[in-house]
């Protein structure tokens, strides 16, 4: 019986390794055509009718989502926290009204910062075909980071000091 139960467990984790590896060459393939330039300059104003004008100063988190995705609902939480200690900024796409974004966010319990990209003018600009995706811009505007797909907590956070740095 205990040999089965460490069979089992080798198993299990070898699942998770593969599955992991997999999940981040899936992620490198699809990141491949992103916008990769300076950050742009975002005027605009969030669906709490806020404006809101990307900072200079500091690094920005920009999230690029929509309240259909299922890998977005998951990663929502991880976006949520990171956006107590760093600026975030997310762009909802083609995920209905103002109205829809915001009850969307109230049942997640989510506060985070929201444009609403009804037409996917922003997820075009970005080059993003695949949801999540996530982008990490140092003080200086710089790309140092991107993502396609989920992201942990901790992930999130390790990448935002590095680009405070």
């Amino acid at each position: 019986m205990k040999n089965k139960i460490i069979h089992y467990a080798k198993e299990i984790v070898l699942f998770i390794i593969v599955m992991t590896l997999f999940a981040n060459a899936v992620s490198l393939y699809k990141s491949q055509d992103l916008n990769k330039e300076s950050m742009p300059q975002i005027s605009t104003r969030l669906i709490n009718t806020h404006p809101y004008v990307t900072p200079t100063d500091k690094p920005l988190l920009i999230h690029i989502w929509a309240t259909w995705c299922p890998t977005c609902k998951l990663e929502a939480g991880n976006i949520q926290r990171v956006s107590q200690e760093y600026e975030v900024i997310t762009f909802a796409v083609s995920s209905g009204s103002d109205l829809e974004i915001k009850n969307f966010l109230d049942e997640h319990n989510l506060d985070i910062k929201v444009i609403n990209d009804k037409n996917a003018y922003w997820a075009r600009k970005f080059n993003v075909s695949a949801y999540p995706t996530t982008f990490i811009y140092d003080k200086n505007r710089n790309l140092v980071f991107s993502e396609v797909g989920y992201t942990s907590s901790l992930g999130l956070f390790i990448r935002m000091w590095w680009a405070s740095l």
